[in-house]
C-alpha cells in the first residue's frame, strides 16, 4: 500500500503513516512498503523514506527486521527495570538496589508530624530548605526553585509535558535508561539518539541532535544507566558550550545515583541555559517504593510544574516528604548510605576483575550495574546462560533503534556472594568460548 501515502519530506511521510497506524488502517505486524517502492511512488529520494521509517522506529511505532522489511510494531510489553516475573532462574539483570542496604523507615515514620490539608504548600518547607542546598551544586546563579514529584520518571513526564507537544523531538542517550525511553515514547515524542562513550554523552551526538531540532535534552551526568559512564570535566564543559547556543532548549539532568555515586557531579547546565531542571530520585538509596524525586529548576519551569501539582490531588504526600527528610538528615542513615555505595563499587570491581582473569575485559563505571561488551552475539550468550540457571539482560532493550544496538549484557551482580560470583563468571566465560569463531571461521557450539 503506497499510492495513498502523501508527503515529500521525511517528517510528512512519517506523520501520514503514523496517522494510519493510530486509526487502525495499519495494524500490528503489517508490512510497510519497501523503501524503493515507496520512494518511486512518491517521487522522492530513497533516503527520505529511510529517514521517515527511522522516525517511526524511534517513536516505537514500527520495527525494522532486515530482509523481513519494516513492520508495524505490536503492543508487546516495553522492557522495564526490576525482577522478571515467573522465573526460577537466578536473576542478575534486575537493576535493583540491595534490599538489605535500604534503611528501615519505621522510627522516622513515627515522627512524620501533623496532618496536611487541602490548600497547603505542595512542598514540605523542611524538605524544601534541605533540598535547595543539596541541589544547588553547579547550577546557574541564584537559589534553584524546588519541586517534589513521584519519582524521576514522573518528573521527566511532567517536565516534557509542560514544555513540548506531541511529535516534538527529545535527545536521549543511546543506549538509554529504560524508564526514560519508555516515558518519551509513551508521551508521543520523537526520540533522537545521542551516542554515549566512556566520558558520557558525546559532543558530536548532541550537536547533531540539536541540528535535528530537539526541544529537550535528557542527560545523565554520572552513573549512566546502563553503561556506568560519568561525564569528565572536559566533556561537561564541551557539552555546556554546545548547549549555550540553544538557551531555550529544555535541559534535564537526571542525577539518579547522587548520594551513592563515587564520581563527582559535572553538570551540563550552564549559565546561558534558560530552561533547565535537575532531578534526584531517592529510590536507589532509600528504596524504589519511596517514589519521590526532588527537582531543582529555573523559575519558569518551576511555575509550569506547579500548575501540574495541584494541592491535595496530584501532590506528593507530605508524610512521604517528611519521612525522606528525616532519613537523609539522620547521621546513621547517611553512614549506611555510604556503606552501600562502597559495597556496590567493591562488588562490581571484584566481578570485573574475575571477568578480566577469564579473558573478558569490562570497564567498570559507576552505578548498580556492569555493562559487559561481548565478542559474540549477546542473545546466544543469554540463551546459554539460561540453560545454566542464570537470567541476564542483554543490551538490545537499551538502544533506541536496532541500527545502534551492539552485543552487550547489563549485569546486576552486587547481591552475589563470592561463590555465586565465581560460578557466574565461569559460566559467562564458558558461554562466550563456545561461540567464538574457530580458526577455520566456524563456531564451536556449546
Amino acid at each position: 500500500m503506497t499510492v495513498d501515502i502523501t508527503g515529500r519530506s521525511a517528517s510528512e511521510i512519517a506523520a501520514d503513516l503514523r496517522e494510519r497506524i493510530e486509526r487502525g488502517q495499519l495494524r500490528p505486524g503489517d508490512a510497510l512498503a519497501p523503501v524503493r517502492a515507496l520512494a518511486a511512488d512518491l517521487g522522492v529520494n530513497r533516503n527520505t523514506v529511510v529517514a521517515a521509517y527511522r522516525l517511526l522506529a524511534q517513536a516505537g511505532l514500527v520495527v525494522a527486521r532486515g530482509r523481513g522489511g519494516t513492520r508495524v510494531a505490536g503492543l508487546a510489553p516495553v522492557a522495564q527495570e526490576g525482577y522478571a516475573a515467573g522465573t526460577v532462574l537466578r536473576d542478575v539483570g534486575t537493576g535493583n538496589p540491595d534490599p538489605t542496604l535500604i534503611p528501615d523507615p519505621a522510627a522516622a515514620l513515627a515522627r512524620s508530624g501533623r496532618p496536611v490539608l487541602y490548600g497547603e504548600p505542595v512542598v514540605d518547607p523542611g524538605l524544601e530548605a534541605w533540598a535547595r542546598e543539596w541541589m544547588a551544586e553547579g547550577l546557574p546563579d541564584g537559589a534553584p526553585r524546588i519541586t517534589v514529584t513521584s519519582g524521576a520518571s514522573d518528573a521527566i513526564e511532567r517536565l516534557l509535558a509542560q514544555a513540548l507537544q506531541r511529535d516534538d523531538a527529545v535527545a536521549l542517550e543511546d543506549p538509554c535508561f529504560l524508564s526514560a525511553l519508555h516515558t518519551v515514547r509513551q508521551g508521543g515524542y520523537r526520540a533522537v539518539p545521542v551516542a554515549v562513550d566512556a566520558e558520557g554523552m558525546t559532543v558530536e551526538g548532541l550537536r547533531a541532535a540539536l541540528a535535528d531540532g530537539v526541544r529537550a535534552v535528557i542527560c545523565t551526568p554520572r552513573a549512566h544507566n546502563p553503561t556506568g559512564a560519568s561525564l569528565t570535566e572536559e566533556r561537561a564543559a564541551q557539552l555546556r558550550a554546545v548547549l549555550a547556543d540553544h538557551p531555550y532548549v529544555l535541559v534535564i539532568e537526571d542525577d539518579h545515583f547522587s548520594l551513592l555515586s563515587r564520581a563527582p557531579l559535572r553538570s551540563v547546565i550552564g549559565d546561558a541555559q534558560q530552561r533547565w531542571a535537575r532531578i534526584r530520585s531517592v529510590s536507589k538509596f532509600l528504596g524504589p517504593d519511596m517514589c519521590l524525586a526532588v527537582v531543582a529548576s529555573d523559575d519558569e519551569t518551576a511555575d509550569r510544574l506547579a500548575l501540574r501539582l495541584t494541592p491535595g490531588t496530584t501532590w506528593v504526600s507530605h508524610i512521604l516528604q517528611r519521612l525522606t527528610l528525616a532519613l537523609v538528615t539522620d547521621p546513621e542513615v547517611r553512614q549506611g548510605i555510604d556503606r552501600a555505595a562502597a559495597h556496590y563499587a567493591a562488588r562490581n570491581d571484584a566481578f570485573a576483575a574475575a571477568l578480566e582473569a577469564r579473558g573478558l575485559p569490562v570497564s567498570v563505571g559507576d552505578g548498580l550495574n556492569l555493562w559487559m561488551p561481548l565478542p559474540v552475539p549477546a542473545a546466544r550468550v543469554r540463551e546459554d546462560l539460561m540453560r545454566r540457571g542464570w537470567l541476564v539482560r542483554d543490551g538490545d532493550h537499551f538502544f533506541l533503534s536496532p541500527d545502534t544496538a551492539g552485543d552487550y549484557l547489563r549485569l546486576t551482580v552486587h547481591q552475589l556472594d563470592d561463590h555465586e560470583a565465581t560460578a557466574l563468571a565461569d559460566d559467562l566465560a564458558t558461554a562466550v568460548a563456545a561461540l567464538r569463531p574457530t580458526p577455520r571461521g566456524g563456531r564451536i557450539e556449546g
